[in-house]
């Protein structure tokens, strides 16, 4: 009987093959089974940055949020969105950042243009270029709350309509100079509330004015403008300089003339209170002893007047001794010497 020929006599037959496969069976199925826990286990694995946070969901449910670390998850069951909900965001009006860094390089075309162009209370506009920096605090909120998960969409809407309606109060002036602090508190309320009415889940930090000028049509006028604001203010405040310097000085001499005047009035007082007591004592002791007191009051004259009157000589012709006595006679009936007019002569 004749043997089937084979196209290839060294393959093996298929006894051999079943037989090769029996005996490779269990090593091939460890093989897979090892090869699917592998990808298992690289697919439920999952790692959350720290600042980041993991939204998971389940068949598209949300089901929990991780926390950042190293996480599972069902595969091909459980999906994770992850969020920069511990960074600080931000959205650009009136301008788009194309490369940031030392020197950031920035772009503007006519969306950017529409963004920054807003009515004044005054019936001016103005060119605002101003950043809204947020944070995302309710991670499910931002996802799911929002159709199409557009919140960043969203934000700018209510950010661009909130400053429109906070620039609508103001003036051109207040716009471009003393107002935009107030300005920029007031934006920051209004875009919070509107966020958390909306229900975004995002939390605005601060905004940030980068950039408020006059379009570019009218700039030549508002500079001259200004020019003539700043030069009325200067002159302004070199009145109030004087002023200041002066006004403070006069009134400062006033206060010292009249300080003078009083002090003059209190010494006179002084002076005149101390004189009458002075005589009210003299006249006491001259009521006791007159005749002491009228002596002591003449040597203390005579004691003040001859040092002023240098070395004098006074002679009388019709004294007993030629001269003048220093003392007239006290003794009670006696008069006093007669005076040096009447006298012969007078030496020096």
């Amino acid at each position: 009987m004749n043997q089937p020929q084979y196209p290839f006599p060294d393959m093996p037959s298929g006894a051999d093959i079943g037989k090769l496969w029996r005996k490779l069976k269990p090593m091939i199925t460890i093989i897979v089974l090892i090869l699917i826990a592998i990808i298992l286990a690289v697919t439920s694995y999952y790692q959350v940055e720290p600042e980041e946070v993991g939204v998971v969901t389940r068949f598209g449910r949300f089901t929990e949020i991780s926390e950042p670390g190293p996480h599972f998850r069902i595969p091909m069951v459980d999906a994770v969105i992850k969020v920069p909900a511990k960074q600080q965001l931000k959205v650009e009006f009136g301008f788009r950042t194309v490369e940031a860094g030392d020197k950031s390089i920035f772009t503007r075309d006519l969306e950017t243009s529409a963004e920054s162009m807003m009515l004044t209370g005054d019936l001016n506009v103005a060119m605002l270029e101003w950043i809204a920096h947020y944070q995302i605090a309710d991670p499910y909120a931002y996802l799911f709350k929002v159709r199409g998960m557009q919140t960043e969409e969203t934000l700018r809407a209510l950010g661009e309509s909130t400053m429109r309606e906070v620039i609508g109060d103001y003036s051109i002036t207040e716009v471009l100079t003393t107002g935009r602090e107030e300005i920029l508190r007031n934006g920051r309320a209004r875009l919070s509330d509107m966020c958390e009415r909306f229900e975004t889940g995002v939390t605005i930090q601060r905004i940030e004015l980068r950039n408020s000028a006059p379009p570019d049509p009218v700039k030549p006028s508002f500079n001259e403008v200004n020019q003539a604001e700043q030069e009325r203010d200067r002159l302004q405040n070199d009145a109030w300089a004087e002023y200041n310097k002066e006004i403070p000085r006069a009134k400062g001499e006033a206060r010292q003339v009249l300080q003078e005047a009083e002090g003059y009035a209190v010494e006179r007082v002084n002076q005149a209170k101390g004189d009458t007591s002075r005589f009210l004592a003299l006249q006491r002791q001259y009521a006791r002893s007159p005749e002491v007191t009228r002596t002591r009051l003449y040597l203390e004259t005579m004691n003040k007047i001859l040092p002023r009157a240098g070395k004098k000589l006074y002679s009388d012709a019709g004294s007993k001794n030629g001269v003048v006595p220093l003392l007239y006679p006290i003794t009670q009936g006696m008069t006093p010497a007669a005076p040096a007019a009447q006298g012969a002569g007078v030496a020096r």
